[in-house]
């Protein structure tokens, strides 16, 4: 076996206990849930789980060197990511008085755009990459085989916990949002709250270090 059971049980363990606690790919899923329903939620998801797994690509490649020898790339992408996230929020918060008129179905946000926005999302938190690469490697054993199929099985064990966790809440999200958006001042405050979870999300990626 290319990995040793023990270290692949007591990993899969690890990351279920840290998937339990809300954090901004979660925090986000459920506000594209809220927004646009079921749909959105899951699709939100298929984003994040994709920008996840092309960074789990680039770590079993050895492209950590990138960040740790270029920290300017690092703080490039974590300051986009973040402006990026800023703006997503502000963009809900402004369209919320004309929710009504431009989308009557309440449909609040489409499967595409959840989609596209969970993998920007994703991809522009270098954090991500800098979890896996500082992660990963403390359940990898030399010995037991490749390191990069190590790299690569422990990332794939990584993004189909989370995409369960993730896309349970994105769903559940949706099914609740979708009951409050046939409420229009409800909506309104709901689109509120989603604007200011982005933002929020926006912000803490700004300044931390």
């Amino acid at each position: 076996m290319p990995i040793d059971p023990h270290l692949l049980a007591v990993f899969t363990a690890t990351t279920i206990v840290a998937l339990i606690t809300p954090g901004p790919d979660m925090l986000f899923v459920l506000g594209c849930g809220l927004r646009g329903g079921p749909r959105a939620g899951l699709l939100a998801t298929v984003g994040v789980i994709t920008g996840d797994a092309l960074y789990v690509a680039a770590a079993a490649a050895g492209l950590a060197v990138l960040l740790t020898t270029f920290p300017v790339v690092f703080t490039v992408l974590r300051l986009a990511g973040a402006a990026y996230l800023i703006y997503l929020g502000i963009q809900t918060i402004r369209k919320r008085k004309n929710s009504q008129a431009d989308d009557p179905a309440g449909r609040g946000m489409s499967g595409r755009r959840a989609f596209l926005n969970g993998v920007v999302s994703s991809m522009a938190n270098p954090q991500t990459f800098t979890f896996m690469i500082a992660f990963l490697p403390q359940f990898i054993d030399p010995a037991a085989g490749p390191v990069w199929l190590q790299f690569a099985i422990l990332g794939a064990v990584l993004i189909v916990l989370e995409f369960l966790a993730d896309a349970t809440v994105g769903v559940l999200a949706g099914r609740i949002g979708g009951w409050l958006r046939g409420r229009q001042a409800v909506r309104r405050r709901l689109d509120a709250a989603t604007g200011s979870v982005f933002i929020g999300l926006g912000v803490t990626l700004a300044v931390e270090r």
